[in-house]
């Protein structure tokens, strides 16, 4: 036995519990929209519990699958996981625990000792019939401990988690997000950041798939989701403060590539839109395969799809 956090309780209240094997056993099922959450700051991370909380207190289906410890800037690199040879992350795993496991407090809390890919894959591959009825609806990854932009996305673990994600079929958002430093999710509390970032990738998620696109992303991309910093100074107090922009990872280099929105053809980058005072987020379809920007058809897809939901930059 060891004791942990139970990651539903209220912060503080410490609970007994034990890390069962790999084997996955049923439980009951949801109906409807089901996600897979992962990252590359590990199962554990303040941000992807406050994520896990927010999106099943609606009614989701939600699995977990993420880390075992903090793989921040390991992009879409695979290995075989191994069995723990020292405790996981914030000791929430004992040293000679298996190579995957979860947390017999909530059943659909798990971790995987590889790379976020791995993660993401074994979710996929090995869990989500069990726990979601089938393949997931989406997979979520993040939101991450400080922002992916640009040139960052080729290395960032959480843009690799959903990479591969819409690489197997299924339409994959990485958030990932300004303020805050890695943490344990027993610091947690009502209404921090790591909420309200949450909170604003819920919304943005409840948005997409309200929108009834079928797919809910084209074939072979994702979106990459950055959101700028939480405070008095950038506007952005609460969830509904964020205005979500069309965006790019690279800058278009005076070619005229992307869709035409806001009056150019031209998309703002993801650092100028995070940078832009005002609370805005960025939104960037990228190709699953080289993290490059999508072209202007897909663009033209999401843009569609989030029709009434995105905005544009004040002129």
């Amino acid at each position: 036995m060891v004791i942990l956090r139970s990651p539903l309780a209220a912060a503080g209240v410490l609970v007994l519990s034990a890390l069962t094997t790999v084997v996955a056993t049923p439980v009951a099922r949801q109906s409807g929209i089901s996600l897979l959450l992962s990252n590359d700051d590990g199962w554990a991370e303040a941000n992807i519990r406050a994520f896990y909380e927010e999106t099943t207190a609606v009614g989701y289906n939600v699995l977990l699958s993420a880390p075992a410890e903090n793989q921040s800037g390991t992009g879409s690199r695979s290995t075989t996981p191994t069995p723990l040879t020292e405790p996981g992350e914030f000791d929430s795993i004992p040293a000679g625990s298996p190579a995957e496991g979860h947390n017999s407090t909530d059943e659909r809390l798990w971790y995987v000792n590889a790379y976020p890919v791995d993660a993401v894959r074994f979710g996929i591959q090995n869990l989500s019939s069990v726990y979601l009825g089938g393949i997931p609806s989406l997979v979520l990854t993040g939101p991450n401990v400080g922002t992916n932009l640009g040139i960052a996305t080729q290395f960032s673990g959480t843009v690799g988690a959903a990479s591969e994600g819409a690489k197997l079929g299924i339409p994959s958002i990485a958030f990932s997000a300004s303020t805050g430093s890695e943490r344990s999710y027993t610091e947690l509390e009502a209404g921090d950041y790591s909420f309200i970032y949450a909170q604003a990738s819920l919304r943005f998620v409840n948005t997409l798939i309200q929108s009834g696109a079928s797919p809910l992303l084209p074939s072979g991309t994702a979106l990459n989701v950055n959101y700028p910093g939480v405070g008095a100074s950038t506007n952005c107090t609460s969830a509904t403060d964020f205005k979500f922009v069309l965006s790019r990872v690279y800058s278009a280099l005076g070619l005229p590539v992307d869709v035409n929105n806001c009056g150019s053809r031209h998309l703002p980058t993801e650092s100028d839109v995070v940078g832009t005072d005002g609370c805005y987020a960025s939104v960037s379809v990228f190709n699953a395969d080289s993290k490059l920007d999508a072209g202007k058809s897909a663009q033209q897809a999401v843009l569609d799809s989030l029709s009434g939901f995105l905005t544009c930059l004040p002129q």
